[in-house]
Formats: structure tokens, sequence, C-alpha cells
């Protein structure tokens, strides 16, 4: 009997080592406060902010370096989320950095395309497709709207068009097909 409690008492010792050792490894990194004004953040990766990206900005804002009324796309509904998240007076978005607008995502006219993959190489959530010298088209799902492609295109075949919302914007899932029986 004391050789089994010995062996359960060993096993405990070491279940609960490795399970220490593995919530260090796991442990998310970086600031929470940067990760919850991240989450708060639309995600267009757009740069409109002043940074390169959602997260360099909620790093900014958490840091004291960036105000919280910077992101177009998020517009007022995230100013006041920042605002709330973090104890701090609302304030307009600063027009310096563009103004608020409908979502938007890009429409490539694929007979005008050339292939040169300008598009492609400044997408930040690659939701541009295609080939070098075939046409390129955008995958509407992951579009945010970013508009960076507009500018580098060298033939103008790219338009920002309304974002899908509402019903428009739901898609039913495909049904599970049922293994055929042999």
């Amino acid at each position: 009997m004391s050789t089994a409690l010995l062996v359960i008492g060993g096993l405990a010792v070491v279940f609960s080592l490795v399970l220490g050792i593995a919530a260090q490894r796991l442990k998310p990194k970086g600031d929470p406060v940067a990760r919850a004004i991240d989450h708060l953040l639309p995600q267009t990766q757009c740069g409109q902010c002043g940074y390169p990206g959602c997260r360099p900005y909620a790093e900014a804002i958490a840091r004291g370096d960036a105000d919280i009324n910077q992101c177009p796309p998020g517009g007022e509904s995230t100013i006041d989320a920042l605002a709330d998240l973090l104890g701090r007076e609302p304030k307009p978005l600063n027009p310096e950095n563009g103004t608020e607008a409908p979502p938007t995502v890009a429409l490539i006219d694929e007979s005008l395309c050339i292939g040169c993959k300008k598009c492609i190489l400044v997408c930040p959530v690659d939701a541009i497709v295609g080939a070098p010298k075939l046409m390129h088209t955008v995958l509407m799902a992951d579009c945010t709207g970013c508009d960076l492609c507009v500018p580098v295109c060298p033939v103008d075949c790219i338009d920002m068009v309304p974002a899908a919302t509402g019903i428009a914007a739901w898609r039913r899932k495909p049904p599970k097909r049922e293994p055929q029986a042999a």
C-alpha cells in the first residue's frame, strides 16, 4: 500500500511540474491592456491612425503615446469603447486621421487587371489573390477595406465598393456530406 501511495504522490509532483511549466510557456505575451485595446479595434490594418496596423496602435495607446481618437474605420463606437475600457472621456475622431465612413471592400475590374502584383504586395490581410501577369481578384470575405491597394494600381482597375451588410453579408454554411454507402 505504501508503494502505491509513493507512486501516486510521485505522479502528482511530476504532473504539477509539467502543468506549471506549460502555464508559463502558454501565458500570453505582451501587455494585457494593449491586448484588450487591440481586441476593440476593427483590425483593418489600414494605417490611417499613423501606425502600421491595429496592434502597434493598441500598444501606443497603452503606453500613452497615442490618443484613442485616431481610428476612422472604428469610428465613434470604437472611440466610446476605448474610452470606457481606459476610463477616459470620449472625444471626436481626429480629422487628421480621416473621417468615419461606411465599410467598403476592394473590387478589381478583372478585364483591366494586368497582373502586376502591386496590390497583392500592399494588402495587409492577403485578401487579393492572383498570379504574375494574370488577373487578380479580391476575397471579399477577407478584405478589410483598408484602401491601400487603390493608389498602387498602375491601371486604376480597383474600386472601393460598399461592403455587404445585414442579410446580404450572411452566408449559409455548406451542408455536411454524408458518406456514401458502398
